[in-house]
C-alpha cells in the first residue's frame, strides 16, 4: 500500500523556468497531480509533468474547491503539489488553505521559491542593501480591495524611508505615487518591472511623481512589481557608496588568517 505524502506547497519562482528550486522541480516531476495558479505562473514551468499526472488550474476556482482538489488527491494516494507563482509564502493565501487541510488532517509542506523583488534585482544588477546606505527592505503593497492591518498603511511604511518592493499596486499607481512623492521627494527614482524574468520582462523607469503617467504611457495594470527607496536611487544614479566591511583587508574575522577567535 502506499504511503499518502504530504500535500506540497511549491514556488514556481518569477517566471523564468530556470529560477525554480531544485526541490520545487523535483518534486513537480513526482508529481501526480497539481493544482496551479494558471493565471499567474508560467506554463512552461509545468510543461514536463508525468504524462499520468493531472493538471488543475485554480484560477476560476474558490476556496473549498481548490482545497476540495488537494485534500482528495491526498485521500487518492497522490503525489500532490499546490503550485504557487513566486514564494507561496508571499501573497500566495496559503495560509488559509493549510488551515482547512489541518482541518481535514491532510498534512502538508511548503518548498520555498524566488521571490519577483529578487528577480528585478537580479535584472537590474542592483543590491538592495548596500552599507550605510540601506540595510533594510519592505515587502508591501497598498490598501486595495484587501485592506492593509493598522499600522502598515504605505504611508507608514514609506516613511522608514528604506527600500520597498511593493507588489499588487498597479491599480492603485496614483495614490503609490503620492506617497512616494511625499516620502522620498517628487523627483526619486523608480522602478516598474513587468513580468520579472518572462520573455516578455519590461522594465520602465519613473519617478514618484511620474510613476502613475508611466503606468498609463505603457498599459501597465497587472504583474507590475514597483520599487523605490535608496537602493533603487543607488542603482539609477551610480553613486559611490561605503565599501562591505567583510572584504577590508584590515577587517578581522574567524575565518581570516589572523582573525579573532
Amino acid at each position: 500500500m502506499r504511503v499518502n505524502s504530504p500535500v506540497l506547497f511549491v514556488g514556481a519562482g518569477p517566471g523564468d523556468p530556470d529560477l525554480i528550486t531544485v526541490a520545487g522541480r523535483k518534486a513537480l516531476l513526482a508529481a501526480d497531480l497539481v493544482v496551479v495558479a494558471g493565471s499567474l505562473v508560467n506554463p512552461a514551468i509545468h510543461a514536463d509533468l508525468k504524462a499520468e499526472a493531472k493538471l488543475i488550474d485554480s484560477a476560476p476556482l474558490a476556496l473549498p474547491e481548490i482545497v476540495g482538489h488537494l485534500i482528495q488527491g491526498y485521500r487518492d494516494g497522490l503525489a500532490v503539489v499546490r503550485l504557487h507563482t513566486g514564494d507561496p509564502s508571499l501573497y500566495g493565501a496559503i495560509h488559509e488553505q493549510m488551515a482547512l487541510l489541518k482541518e481535514a488532517g491532510v498534512p502538508y509542506k511548503a518548498i520555498p521559491g524566488v521571490t519577483s523583488a529578487l528577480a528585478a534585482a537580479a535584472a537590474l544588477a542592483m543590491e538592495w542593501t548596500i552599507p550605510e546606505v540601506t540595510q533594510t527592505l519592505i515587502l508591501t503593497r497598498a490598501a486595495g480591495r484587501t485592506p492593509t492591518p493598522a499600522g502598515e498603511s504605505l504611508e507608514a511604511l514609506a516613511a522608514h524611508r528604506a527600500s520597498m518592493a511593493i507588489y499588487l499596486s498597479a491599480a492603485q499607481g496614483a495614490e503609490v505615487g503620492r506617497i512616494l512623492a511625499a516620502a522620498y521627494g517628487p523627483s526619486a527614482p523608480v522602478a516598474l518591472c513587468y513580468r520579472v524574468s518572462w520573455p516578455d520582462e519590461k522594465i520602465v523607469w519613473a519617478t514618484a511623481a511620474t510613476l502613475a503617467e508611466a503606468l498609463a504611457r505603457e498599459s501597465l495594470d497587472r504583474h507590475v512589481l514597483m520599487l523605490a527607496g535608496p537602493a533603487v536611487e543607488a542603482r539609477q544614479t551610480g553613486g559611490e557608496a561605503p565599501k562591505s566591511r567583510l572584504y577590508d583587508p584590515d577587517f578581522r574575522h574567524i575565518r581570516r588568517p589572523g582573525g579573532e577567535p
